[in-house]
């Protein structure tokens, strides 16, 4: 044996030794971080933690198949408050801690001051919030779990024109971000169906007293009611329409007919029809099979946040496979323009594609409650398939 051989086998010994030791530190290294900034605590608390457990049923289920691109997913979570400012912050203490995408939050208000931090950063920032203004902003690294409020509002529209045959409609929303979004959305998408808005209710964030706004609706005489506020709100205002006598049609998006506000309105949230991108009631065998995990998990009902953290985290899986590496920028690029099969990647739930902005566009549904839980009335396909 040369003396070249035995320094060459030391050196391999060597190395193996180093790499045995490292090992775990290794590993983890190795772990694609992924932070869950979202509202744990204050008024967004039901959709954040919807939103964080659907996260992490998702991590759990890949992690268990032996994760994205043979690494595990390891997650931190950090509570927003509910606070556009400590949204903020948090962002940008993952962003400092080399996270590879952010997912939250989910208010509006918030995820449009936090982005700017993964914007900076070039890290890829999956959000529930429904906002039209989030993708307008030209921002290549935002992508959404939900439709925007510019694609489901004229879908509402259209049912309260159509369906409903209503003339007029009174708007009662929510002032914040969310709120004043979707109200410009419908007021529009109303106009261009030809429905008249008689009544433009503003309600707060938090508010408990519904019955000043549901007065004002009542006077308005409208032939039917538009409620767009955050869903313990919809609840307080479904209980006070009915205190009140409300015997017209009550119309909304997702956040009218959650699961929480079915739970919290009881009674009174019965009749009330939505149109949702997301239900846990759709007649979908991989919708309903996420249904019985989550609850399993949870010991709850999802609602569509919990959705919204799901599939989103199953569409960066479709993503980074696809990419073939662990390449922010590069993930971010294959997002735009991606289509994403339920067949080939059941995780999403549903086929979905993702536009140059970070939309997506996927088919979706009209619900109304009834004996306590939403019935889908009708399946209104992808816009991509009309």
């Amino acid at each position: 044996m040369n003396h070249s051989t035995v320094v060459s086998r030391r050196a391999v010994v060597a190395l193996a030794a180093i790499a045995a030791l490292a090992g775990t530190p290794l590993a983890q290294a190795q772990a694609i971080k992924i932070a869950n900034i979202v509202e744990l605590s204050g008024a967004g608390a039901t959709a954040g933690t919807n939103f964080k457990n659907g996260v992490e049923l998702a991590v759990k289920e890949i992690n268990a198949a032996g994760g994205i691109l043979g690494k595990k997913i390891e997650t931190t979570t950090l509570d927003t408050q509910s606070n556009p400012g400590v949204a903020k912050g948090l962002t940008q203490k993952a962003v400092d801690d080399n996270v590879f995408a952010v997912f939250g939050p989910v208010f509006s208000g918030s995820i449009m001051v936090s982005m700017a931090e993964t914007r900076r950063a070039e890290v890829p920032n999956f959000t529930g919030g429904e906002a039209a203004a989030i993708t307008k902003q030209g921002n290549p690294f935002i992508f959404r779990t939900s439709f925007t409020q510019d694609t489901a509002m004229p879908k509402v529209a259209r049912y309260i024109a159509n369906n409903l045959k209503a003339k007029t409609v009174a708007v009662m929303f929510v002032n914040n971000d969310f709120g004043k979004g979707g109200r410009d959305s419908v007021t529009k998408a109303l106009e261009a169906a030809g429905v008249k808005v008689v009544a433009d209710i503003s309600t707060d964030s938090g508010q408990v007293d519904f019955s000043a706004p549901v007065l004002k609706a009542k006077q308005a005489n409208p032939d039917a009611l538009f409620v767009y506020t955050n869903e313990e709100e919809s609840a307080r205002a479904l209980r006070e329409l009915r205190k009140q006598g409300w015997a017209k049609p009550i119309v909304g998006e997702t956040t009218l007919t959650g699961q929480k506000v079915i739970e919290l309105a009881g009674e009174a949230a019965n009749g009330a029809v939505a149109h949702v991108g997301l239900t846990v009631d759709a007649p979908n065998p991989l919708m309903l099979k996420f249904k019985a995990n989550f609850y399993q998990d949870y010991k709850y009902i999802s609602d569509h946040n919990g959705i919204k953290g799901y599939t989103g985290m199953y569409l960066m899986k479709a993503a980074i496979e696809k990419a073939g590496k662990l390449d922010r920028k590069l993930v971010a690029q294959t997002l735009h323009g991606l289509s994403v099969s339920a067949a080939k990647h059941p995780g999403v739930l549903m086929d979905v594609s993702v536009d140059a902005n970070g939309d997506l566009d996927r088919e979706s549904f009209v619900v109304e409650v009834a004996g306590g839980k939403q019935v889908v009335k009708e399946v209104l396909p992808a816009l991509g398939k009309k």
